[in-house]
């Protein structure tokens, strides 16, 4: 991707700010609270204290955020792409030993279910959040939170069908607008006490550690709310662009919020005073991010976080719309509807089995959980364990693919290692009291995508083992089958060998058509590939050819178009209402077999009937369309 100037990258920034830093952004609301004013902890507000949790924060921030992922991870792209999928493939591509891939890819499909995980967590304790600032205008709205926060995801939820196209042009203003209201809010309160700018200093927050070894990863455990939705820094590059994004934090996103969790610090030293500097946070009744603002005020600013967080749990949903049609044609999950919702923009897609899979577990979060408090329990442990994983895939690139300097890399992955490691610990701790579900969660997905990915290779072995030659069943079939008029295309995973489609209508039909195009469709380990290199088409003779159309993995499927570039490119005429499609559709037969469990090859064929058809993935036209069933045993 050529790098922006100038306009463009003042807009893509702006973008960026929007889309990118959504989730990090909206923080600020409940960090520093679950720190401080936690009911499952309780720290002394001592001025100590406080510099050493911001001193936490800030590192934290800087380490995580602008240097691994802002300024290390943003170099490893595939055609300007990043993302778990795209890091993966970078790091299967340092290494042909098979079982080391096999490995890196359960590793990497680990960070796809970590990231499900954290899907449904993050619309949850963002909007929860931005609803609780109710009990500040009135105690007594206390019962209101949970259904207004209902109320709102309802609605986010339900206009996801009618794509964001048209309201993510505001998303970049809105956030600007919100990280500038973050920034001034934080000046203004740090104007009291600017001595809170000595928390840059990391000596405080090693102090705080020393000085709370039994609290210190609890509370590392709340600090680590500030950096959620780090990963999208390095997932959204193939948006804006590696430059747009980096401007964006360094000279927008990372100042506001320093100055938030500044100022907000320098609040609780204000608010809370003498009377907290030997008592437990629970003394002090504050809310360091709402009483930021005079009681007048409250409304504004609620409004205002209200449609932060809705922009910011938006991002998280579009975000694994984009990771399911990655992860189904890299063949991980099955095919499932995805619809396009604008005709500019290949990325604006809509999933509708993701969409309200994520509204009804996002609902149940809501209502089993019902606070940011109860919440912060669960939030954080995915988000850690897909950094975690980030690291060691890109471990793998920079030493196996990049040959990097082993001092410079043993030094950068020790770095990011060390602090990965402690938030997943500190995460870890809280497994019991909430951190169990983005983890179940994460565990179902992972389940899911191994039985497919291990059923499908199992059926291509099958498939494989009775298959017959292509190109001698093409001089016996040319001698001996009658010929009817038209074109059959016979879709095939194995090009080189007959499809079963065609031996069925052989078997059944006991003809042949005058065109017959062997049709196989390859996702190749890049994101997207231009339409001048997509059909390969190759004359085997005897009125039989033999197509490969190659997609990446952010392509929309198409095979009409493929087979219109076919005739533009290769002088192969299509007219498609004569025209025949034969499609295989196999049903597997659970058997006792050695290389996978009964349960999980029962799980398997619930998910390839469940699958969408080959005929609406590839955008066939229904009515011009054959299948044929076929049954596999392992």
């Amino acid at each position: 991707m050529k790098e922006a100037t100038g306009q463009r990258l003042a807009a893509l920034s702006l973008g960026a700010v929007g889309v990118v830093y959504g989730d990090i952004g909206t923080s600020p609301i409940y960090a520093m609270k679950e720190v401080f004013f936690s009911t499952t902890h309780s720290i002394p507000l001592t001025p100590a204290n406080v510099l050493g949790v911001l001193s936490l924060i800030f590192w934290v921030l800087t380490i995580v955020v602008a240097i691994k992922y802002a300024y290390v991870i943003l170099r490893a792209d595939n055609q300007g792409e990043g993302g778990a999928m795209v890091l993966l493939g970078l790091a299967l591509r340092a290494t042909k030993d098979i079982a080391k891939r096999r490995y890196l890819t359960l590793l990497g499909i680990t960070g796809v279910a970590l990231f499900f995980g954290d899907s449904i967590i993050t619309p949850a304790v963002s909007v929860l959040g931005a609803m609780e600032g109710l009990t500040e205008i009135n105690p007594k709205l206390q019962v209101a939170v949970v259904p207004m926060a209902l109320l709102i995801l309802t609605g986010l939820f339900w206009v996801q069908k009618r794509g964001t196209g048209g309201v993510s042009a505001w998303f970049g203003p809105i956030m600007a607008f919100w990280f500038a209201v973050l920034g001034g809010l934080g000046l203004y309160h740090m104007s009291s006490n600017f001595g809170v700018l000595a928390a840059i200093n990391p000596a405080y927050a090693v102090g705080f550690l020393v000085s709370y070894p039994g609290l210190s990863l609890v509370v590392l455990g709340s600090a680590v709310l500030a950096v959620t939705g780090a990963e999208a820094v390095y997932a959204d590059m193939g948006h804006f662009g590696r430059r747009p994004i980096r401007v964006a934090w360094f000279t927008w996103v990372m100042p506001a919020l320093v100055l938030n969790y500044f100022g907000q610090g320098a609040l609780i030293l204000k608010a809370c005073g003498e009377q907290a500097a030997a008592s437990a946070g629970a003394a002090c009744k504050l809310h360091p991010f709402y009483d930021q603002v005079p009681h007048a005020m409250l409304i504004p600013l609620l409004l205002l976080t209200a449609v932060a967080t809705v922009v910011a749990s938006q991002a998280v949903i579009s975000g694994a719309f984009s990771i399911a049609r990655q992860a189904v044609q890299l063949g991980f999950i099955p095919r499932m509807q995805i619809v396009h919702t604008s005709h500019k923009s290949e990325g604006q897609i809509y999933v509708p089995a993701i969409n309200w899979t994520l509204f009804v577990l996002v609902f149940i979060v809501v209502v089993s959980f019902r606070s940011t408090s109860n919440l912060a329990a669960a939030y954080g442990l995915a988000v850690t364990g897909a950094m975690f994983v980030d690291t060691i895939l890109f471990a793998v690139v920079i030493f196996g693919l990049w040959k990097w300097n082993k001092l410079l890399g043993i030094v950068l992955i020790g770095l990011f290692g060390i602090v990965d490691i402690g938030l997943l610990a500190a995460t870890a701790v809280k497994i019991p009291d909430g951190g169990w579900f983005p983890l179940l969660v994460a565990c179902v997905v992972l389940v899911f995508m191994t039985t497919w990915k291990r059923g499908r290779n199992l059926m291509n072995e099958q498939r494989k083992a009775t298959s017959l030659p292509l190109a001698p069943m093409i001089e016996a079939l040319s001698r001996d089958a009658t010929r009817v008029q038209g074109a059959a295309v016979f879709m095939t995973s194995t090009p080189d060998d007959m499809p079963a489609a065609m031996l069925h209508n052989l078997k059944h039909n006991k003809i042949l058509h005058e065109r017959n195009i062997i049709l196989h469709v390859r996702f190749d380990d890049v994101p997207l590939v231009p339409r001048a290199k997509r059909v390969e088409l190759t004359d085997l003779g005897n009125g039989f050819s033999k197509m490969v159309v190659h997609y990446g993995f952010m392509n929309a499927p198409d095979i009409p178009k493929a087979l219109a570039v076919a005739a533009k490119e290769h002088g192969v005429e299509f007219d498609m209402m004569d025209t025949s499609f034969f499609v295989s559709r196999e049903v597997l037969v659970p058997t006792q077999c050695s290389r996978i469990a009964v349960w999980r090859q029962r799980l398997f064929g619930m998910m390839a009937r469940n699958a969408q058809s080959a005929t609406a993935y590839f955008e066939i036209p229904s009515n011009r369309v054959l299948e044929l069933g076929a049954q596999v045993k392992f």
